[in-house]
């Protein structure tokens, strides 16, 4: 196992300036030694910005560096497949960005590629990490509602419309589909992380609006391994927001949210409701008047980032996360 893990970046968009980028720098034993984007102005900006050494405007280049010891592909999911394949070409472990890739039969090739060079490949799946999603699992596994025997996760939106719906998250042609592939895959994993892979399921997609191509309503029943079975909607085209998930089991229900901080909430035999509380970690690090927007996700980062030192077993990125004393003395040095 290497020592220190050396990030290249492939991509310096929003997701590496507010988030992935300053996650790579934080989190320990890692550091951000190059970035590559096409503009080479923008590359040499970030990295003037961010005090990265090195930058590329060829993803090539970049993968090539002996400097670079992993690669993060920070880039719209159109060209991960690409670039995951030269990356597992070079020999060298991968973070590819969520969504994974714009279809399935994109994902199955980045796997085989590197099971075949027997080299890691990440997803930045990273909300399976928090607390409240460690407790929840706990929770269901020392049986707080019983035998796990349903579950129904929800999203709803507004409609994109305007500028809003001109973005390329909503094209198709860029993200493979709409906010369903780019958010609920977010939930999905947490689905996978708690009841266990998905073997069967059936769905609808439809494009209710019109503001955009892609879809805009999604609904869907699926079966587990084992037994659990569920339903989803992904509803874009909402008059509110609400995110959640609810696991219904033989003695009680347990509720959660996929993207906002609040606790979980337990019911017993449908007559004792427990809150649950679970501080989030990225806001018990620092007093919360400190936190800005844009940190709050650069420290959800630094908890998936940590744990890519055990580039070798892929179970121990998701179940031993820290965030360590160095870490925060890190964070206190360079934020006074």
């Amino acid at each position: 196992m290497m020592d220190r893990v050396r990030w290249g970046m492939i991509g310096c968009g929003d997701v590496a300036e507010v988030k992935s980028g300053p996650a790579l720098q934080m989190a320990r034993d890692s550091e951000l030694v190059a970035v590559m984007r096409r503009d080479g102005a923008r590359a040499a900006d970030y990295a003037r910005r961010h005090g990265v050494p090195t930058w590329y405007d060829r993803a090539d280049d970049l993968i090539d560096d002996p400097q670079v010891s992993a690669v993060y592909v920070a880039t719209p999911p159109s060209s991960h497949c690409e670039l995951a394949l030269r990356v597992a070409a070079s020999g060298k472990p991968c973070l590819v960005e969520k969504p994974m890739a714009v279809n399935h039969a994109e994902c199955v090739r980045m796997i085989d590629a590197f099971r075949g060079r027997s080299v890691p490949l990440f997803v930045a799946y990273y909300r399976r990490a928090f607390p409240r999603f460690l407790a929840a699992r706990e929770l269901l596994r020392g049986g707080a509602i019983g035998k796990p025997t349903s579950v129904h996760t929800f999203q709803y939106e507004r409609l994109a419309a305007g500028d809003a719906a001109r973005i390329w998250r909503v094209d198709p042609a860029v993200a493979g589909a709409g906010f369903f592939l780019d958010l609920a895959s977010h939930g999905l994993d947490l689905l996978d992380f708690l009841l266990g892979p998905i073997c069967a399921v059936a769905g609808e997609a439809v494009n209710s609006g019109g503001t955009y191509a892609a879809e805009d309503v999604t609904a869907a029943s699926f079966r587990f391994e084992s037994g659990v079975v569920g339903t989803g909607i992904w509803n874009f085209n909402a008059a509110h927001s609400d995110n959640g998930v609810v696991i219904t089991g033989s003695a009680g229900t347990l509720r959660m949210p996929v993207f906002t901080d609040t606790d979980l909430v337990l019911v017993r035999n449908a007559l004792t409701k427990t809150k649950v509380p679970v501080e989030s970690a990225e806001l018990s690090m620092v007093p919360k008047s400190r936190i800005t927007p844009d940190e709050h996700e650069t420290f959800q980062a630094m908890r998936l980032i940590e744990a890519l030192e055990e580039l070798e077993d892929v179970q121990a990125v998701f179940s031993n996360l820290e965030i360590g004393d160095e870490l925060m003395a890190k964070y206190e040095e360079e934020n006074g």
